[in-house]
C-alpha cells in the first residue's frame, strides 16, 4: 500500500467565480485516481490545503512527521510545485528507509487539461519502482531531491548537473 499525503498546491485549485481567483475546495485525488482507474492500494490523508508559497516551517514539520510516522515504506505527497524542492529536502533531511516521492501540477485539475493526473500516476508508479531517498516526479520523469529544479521560464522541473 502506498500513502498519498495531500497538501494542496495547484494540483487541487479550483476557479472561486465570485472571488475571480484560484482557491481551495476538497482534493480532487479519489476522483482522479478513479478517472486512472489506478489499481494501485492507497491510502488518503489531507495535511493541508494551501499554496506551497504559503507553506511555513511549521507546515513542513507537519508534513516530515507524517512522512516518518506512516507505517508504510512507500509514500506519495502532491504538493504545490514552486516549494517542492523545499519541503523535499526537510523530509530528506529527517526521513530515511522510505521511498517517498513528491508531485504536482502546473495547471488545475480541476482545469481539463492539467499535467496532475499523469504526474499522479507517474509519482504512484515511481514510488514502487525507486529503493529508498526522497524524489521529484514530473512530466513522466524523476529526479533525487538534491539533483532538481524548477525552472521558472520553461514552467518544467530539470535536473541539476
Amino acid at each position: 500500500m502506498i500513502c498519498i499525503f495531500i497538501t494542496g498546491g495547484t494540483f487541487d485549485k479550483t476557479y472561486d467565480e465570485i472571488r475571480g481567483r484560484l482557491a481551495f475546495g476538497d482534493t480532487h485525488l479519489p476522483e482522479m485516481l478513479r478517472l486512472g482507474r489506478s489499481r494501485v492500494e492507497v491510502s488518503i490523508r489531507t495535511l493541508m490545503m494551501i499554496d506551497s508559497l504559503e507553506m511555513t516551517d511549521n507546515d513542513r514539520e507537519l508534513i516530515v512527521g507524517n512522512c516518518a510516522q506512516c507505517d508504510r515504506s512507500r509514500i506519495v505527497v502532491t504538493h504545490g510545485t514552486d516549494t517542492m524542492v523545499e519541503t523535499a529536502a526537510a523530509i530528506a533531511k529527517d526521513v530515511s528507509g522510505k521511498t517517498i516521492v513528491l508531485t504536482g501540477a502546473m495547471i488545475p485539475y480541476a482545469f481539463g487539461s492539467s499535467d496532475g493526473l499523469f504526474n499522479l500516476g507517474s509519482a504512484l508508479s515511481f514510488a514502487q519502482v525507486l529503493p529508498p531517498g526522497v524524489y521529484i516526479a514530473m512530466n513522466g520523469q524523476h529526479f533525487s531531491w538534491d539533483r532538481v529544479r524548477k525552472n521558472r521560464d520553461t514552467g518544467v522541473f530539470e535536473a541539476l548537473p
